[in-house]
């Protein structure tokens, strides 16, 4: 056996499913996974396929490893972007570049994946010897499985690929485990949350890769506090829940800001704090407490006044155990009067927002396509993702996710084109589910012509174009008609100028994802510059 099908072979004893990439690599070339019965997907280019695999992985809270093989040198250098998004973002998945022959590997100019993926992976090794294949993929799994959930990175030199592995090729799959939290800072930390006034809840994608999301409810009731969430961890907590504050962005909802402001302690569980424009700033003055997997997050970017590392999930239990024993079943009183001044000042936010959310102008005010999408769509039904931009902005505090992870958010960084390849791997992951992608100028031109994947897999996503001719409010004249493009490339195309229209296409183009076909809306929109900015009132 050489050492292709051995890499194949240790992908199905490690559970990989999927294999996506773009050619030449011998795991694609040679047929060597699809003979071990991985499914392997070509996409028009590398960014897209491993955005699918970071949606897998995401989507499947860690659980589902997706593999992505890709050609040494320009092959490689096109991923990059791809696998630094996935780190950012926290993705678990394992890439197999191919690299130079061994003997040209560190040969100026050439493209080395082992110098150059080390800062955007959490393991990153170069398979040199036969003998030794087993035990680098075996540190990738290992890697991706455990901890905090990033890309692990094994190059192969073109030739390594077809020497012969000696003897019987002899793997076991690698295990997952879990940490809990310290049992003293457990308890210290009750006692704060239980002083507390005012206490606000944020939690963060940790929950969701925890499966934390009974435990936070449980939590959030019982104490009877408010949950925000980060971007990452939308859909970790309902937004409809009368405590829910919504997740933060650079754009979010006015209640989320309201009691932010008003909190005096700000309790962070599988969150990272991360210093970015999307996602919460944390007002000075607030006792911070942070429950994070990763101890190299506590006081990185916020400083925390009491701190736990362990699992999202046990720690939340921990913590819901700890309070009942204390209260002993007694209510502490405070439900109602939170839920309603969260409500209050919902309502206050909304109705500022109302005239923008049914706007008859044309162009088409993006906000009315937004909420017309709340209208027709059943979020419970569906996984909607964003792009970067205005389309995350105007998506993400408006649209209410009710069921664990059916939102895929981001932000730690903003690479045009992303939501895509999520859109279409999260379909292959649900295709029970409505998957959905809002894209504007930038992204289309970044990887719209990746919407043909879509087709040729039969991967029927619903792909909303938001053009307003322009990137944002940068002066970038744009041009062309996708809606037509989206036909070319054999799906469902239309294009929508008329506000009235958007429900109605809406409809039109989800009966066309239920029946096998791939949608590309078109919605001719204004060039709106409004974003929901509560965080910055009185500033």
């Amino acid at each position: 056996m050489d050492v292709t099908h051995a890499i194949a072979n240790i992908l199905k004893e490690e559970g990989v499913e999927y294999l996506f990439g773009f050619p030449s690599n011998p795991l694609l070339d040679t047929g060597a996974a699809e003979e071990v019965g991985i499914r392997t997907v070509v996409t028009r280019q590398e960014r897209t396929a491993v955005h699918m695999a970071d949606a897998i992985g995401r989507l499947s809270s860690g659980e589902e490893i997706v593999a992505f093989a890709c050609q040494h040198g320009p092959g490689t250098e096109n991923s990059f972007g791809a696998v630094a998004q996935a780190y950012g973002e926290s993705a678990p998945l394992v890439a197999i570049p191919a690299g130079y022959d061994e003997a040209k590997t560190d040969v100026d100019p050439k493209f080395n994946s082992l110098v150059n993926y080390q800062h955007v992976s959490k393991s990153c090794e170069q398979l040199t010897s036969p003998d030794a294949v087993g035990e680098t993929m075996r540190r990738a799994f290992s890697a991706v499985r455990n901890g905090r959930p990033r890309p692990a990175v094994v190059e192969v030199p073109k030739d390594v690929f077809y020497e012969e592995v000696p003897g019987e090729l002899d793997y076991h799959p690698t295990s997952s485990n879990r940490s809990g939290p310290d049992p003293d800072g457990v308890e210290e930390i009750v006692e704060v949350l239980l002083e507390a006034e005012r206490p606000v809840i944020y939690a963060g994608q940790g929950v969701h890769y925890a499966k934390g999301w009974d435990a936070l409810r449980e939590l959030a009731e019982t104490l009877e506090a408010p949950v925000a969430t980060s971007l990452n961890g939308k859909s970790a907590f309902p937004e409809t829940h009368p405590l829910s504050l919504g997740a933060g962005s650079k754009s979010e909802p006015g209640q989320l800001a309201h009691f932010l402001r008003e909190a005096d302690v700000i309790f962070g569980i599988g969150c990272s704090f991360t210093d970015t424009a999307y996602g919460i700033t944390v007002p000075d003055g607030k006792t911070i407490v942070h429950s994070t997997l990763d101890p190299t997050d506590i006081d990185k970017d916020v400083e925390s006044a009491y701190s736990l590392v362990g699992d999202a999930k046990l720690t939340l239990e921990a913590l819901v155990e700890s309070i009942e024993r204390r209260l002993d079943g007694e209510s502490r009183g405070r439900f109602d009067d939170v839920a309603a001044e969260i409500e209050s000042v919902r309502e206050e936010w909304l109705d500022e927002w109302r005239p923008k959310l049914t706007s008859d102008e044309v162009p088409i005010n993006p906000y009315r396509v937004i909420d017309e999408l709340t209208t027709v769509v059943d979020a419970e039904d569906a996984i909607i993702t964003h792009d970067a931009g205005n389309p995350r902005d105007f998506l993400a505090p408006f649209w209410e996710s009710t069921e664990p992870l059916s939102y895929i958010g981001w932000g730690k960084t903003t690479q045009l084109g992303y939501g895509l390849g999520l859109a279409i791997g999260a379909k292959i992951h649900n295709p029970e589910k409505l998957c959905i992608n809002i894209m504007g100028d930038g992204a289309i031109g970044m990887t719209g012509l990746d919407f043909e994947t879509a087709v040729r897999e039969d991967v029927p996503i619903l792909t909303i174009h938001l053009n307003n001719y322009e990137m944002a409010s940068y002066d970038t004249p744009f041009s062309g008609d996708f809606a037509d493009v989206g036909t070319a490339l054999g799906g469902y195309g239309e294009r929508v100028e008329d506000p009235d229209e958007v429900a109605p296409a809406l409809e039109r183009a989800i009966e066309q994802t239920e029946a096998g076909t791939p949608a590309l809306l078109e919605i001719i929109t204004a060039k709106e510059t409004e974003l929901s900015r509560p965080d910055l009132e009185g500033e």
